[in-house]
């Protein structure tokens, strides 16, 4: 698309990054199904070697398919740039791996996905990093944790599970304050719902295998680079401000300058870490996106009337959606999340563990599955599955608890998805 008018998100999600084939004419980005390029000539494969032209040289690194979705997630989320990956934990250790450095950290929400506490606990660890977690709506907690060796500040916008908004211009106050990135996962919102680069945020990652492509068929993970970073205004971040050896001494924050991170994640991430996104997950993605403003709608209305039904039913101790007038942060979905609060979030089943265990059996049109984001509804009991390896203390933290269950709306008849809880509902409590 040209530089000329700007469009709006419904637009951009059908047409950012995408062109008439020019070879055909097909007008749907083809699925590039190559692992190697052909070079016009010997001084054309140096000049990409060298990070002297940008184009396709092995498809580890960069494909065309591939290349459609990062312009187009980018261009959705504000950013200069963005690099796509194998999956969403990819993605975080991707956004992570030219930040970090034996005996660095993190500090990082309590309330994320279980899979990346374990993540950001114990596997980073192998690297010599580590994560202190901390309430990021304890602000002084927040400011407190950051030391002269932390390199990020780490949240998930909308948190997975129990579907708290995050306040994210205090958070990349913060950050911008201590000189250190504010990483920000978006998975839940998507940038239809919240855009956190225009929050302050330095980097957003996703897991494009949950509301990007919305029909649970593909995993993917993308990191996208605001180009608002000063990597070399300090020492801490020596892989984008110093010599890179393996490119003759370049320096990638001065030769690529915003594009430095993005750069870096093709030119050193994918080519050292090999966490590559295929063409055909690409394109499953690619075709997900054209209707991701119509699916968050639909998410978003039903996650509203499925959120008010469940509270007032006196099987259930509680809900925790943002979008309900009875949460505490409904100032803060106003503000940052105006057009909703995503369709994910808990609800604590009276009777504890066994009621919850009971519930999730007896559902008919709900999905028990390891998953969120999908045009289907679905719902798991996070304390025996995602947040399983965690302690009682993370799981509360986390808001996974053993008497809650995790539910991600989806785009079905809300008043069928009510009868639906409401009979499993009577046959857990009975």
């Amino acid at each position: 698309m040209s530089d000329g008018p700007t469009y709006g998100f419904d637009t951009l999600q059908i047409h950012a990054g995408a062109r008439p084939d020019p070879a055909t004419g097909a007008r749907q980005t083809p699925i590039y199904q190559t692992t190697a390029y052909v070079f016009r000539d010997a001084d054309h494969a140096a000049a990409l070697f060298n990070l002297q032209e940008v184009g396709f040289i092995y498809s580890r690194l960069t494909n065309p398919t591939v290349a459609v979705l990062q312009e187009r997630v980018a261009t959705l989320e504000g950013g200069v740039g963005a690099v796509c990956c194998s999956s969403g934990h990819a993605a975080q250790i991707m956004a992570l791996f030219p930040l970090m450095g034996p005996g660095c950290n993190v500090v990082a929400s309590t309330r994320l996905y279980g899979g990346t506490v374990t993540q950001f606990s114990q596997t980073i660890k192998r690297f010599g990093w580590s994560a202190k977690f901390v309430d990021t709506d304890d602000l002084d907690a927040v400011k407190d944790a950051i030391d002269e060796n932390t390199r990020a500040v780490f949240c998930e916008s909308i948190a997975n599970p129990g579907g708290y908004v995050t306040d994210i211009r205090a958070l990349a106050d913060i950050a911008d304050a201590a000189g250190i990135p504010l990483i920000v996962d978006n998975t839940s919102a998507t940038p239809y719902l919240c855009r956190p680069i225009e929050h302050g945020a330095t980097l957003v990652v996703h897991s494009t295998t949950k509301y990007l492509t919305g029909n649970g068929t593909v995993t993917g993970g993308c990191i996208v680079d605001s180009g608002k970073f000063d990597w070399s205004a300090n020492d801490k971040f020596p892989s984008l401000s110093e010599p890179e050896p393996a490119y003759h001494g370049l320096k990638f924050h001065e030769t690529f300058g915003p594009l430095a991170f993005t750069f870096h994640g093709i030119a050193i991430g994918l080519r050292d870490l090999g966490m590559t996104m295929n063409p055909q997950a690409a394109h499953y993605t690619l075709m997900g996106i054209e209707t991701l403003s119509l699916r968050m709608e639909r998410h978003v209305e039903n996650a509203q009337k499925i959120s008010a039904w469940l509270e007032a039913d006196d099987r259930v101790e509680y809900v925790t959606y943002a979008g309900l007038p009875s949460s505490p942060y409904k100032d803060r979905v106003k503000s940052q999340y105006p057009r909703g609060a995503g369709a994910l979030f808990t609800f604590a089943v009276k009777g504890g563990y066994d009621a919850c265990i009971k519930l999730v059996n007896a559902l008919e049109i709900f999905s028990h599955v390891a998953n969120l984001g999908d045009a289907r509804s679905l719902i798991i009991h996070s304390a025996s599955t995602t947040h399983r390896q965690l302690t009682p203390e993370q799981q509360e933290a986390a808001g996974a608890g053993p008497g809650v269950v995790r539910v991600s709306i989806g785009i079905e008849d809300a008043n069928d998805l009510i009868a639906d809880l409401d009979q499993a509902l009577s046959k857990a409590s009975a």
